[in-house]
């Protein structure tokens, strides 16, 4: 699932952002450069972040559009940046961005298996340092998903 929602064009892993609305409008470009997103989407995540914060630990982030802005999505999908430098997330220090466009359920499962990785130390810093998006594909696809032939 997650390689299907997660398109290796969208992970990107040297960023560099002045604040965090230029982060969250880095994150839906890259929804919208894998055509997963009408480009006003990225306004809903901006709308959605003035409304409620999209950190969730660890040094990372979840933006994604408001409820409204479901319609502005192609299909679900995923995009992960990094930003090595670091983006002030309302006095939170945030180095990975993973934005979501899903018009369903379909990510669902990905984020329980971030909030799995935030719980590891170990894995939380692996995702924060990641440097290969080979890294990135592995630590977000789900262990059973390998055991599965």
């Amino acid at each position: 699932m997650t390689g299907d929602l997660l398109d290796r064009r969208a992970i990107r892993l040297t960023e560099v952002a002045a604040d965090r609305d230029d982060a969250i409008r880095r994150c839906g470009e890259a929804l919208v450069d894998i055509d997963a997103v009408h480009p006003e989407y990225v306004q809903t995540m901006l709308a959605r972040e003035r409304s409620v914060s999209t950190y969730v630990g660890e040094g990372v982030a979840i933006p994604h559009g408001t409820l409204a802005g479901k319609d502005l999505v192609h299909r679900d999908a995923l995009a992960v940046l990094r930003f090595p430098a670091g983006v002030d997330w309302g006095g939170q220090p945030v180095t990975v961005c993973v934005a979501i466009a899903a018009r369903g359920d379909g990510h669902v499962e990905l984020l329980a298996s971030l909030a799995e990785i935030l719980l590891d130390p170990d894995r939380a810093r692996a995702l924060r340092e990641a440097t290969d998006p080979e890294d990135v594909l592995a630590l977000l696809t789900p262990a059973r998903e390998d055991s599965n032939p």
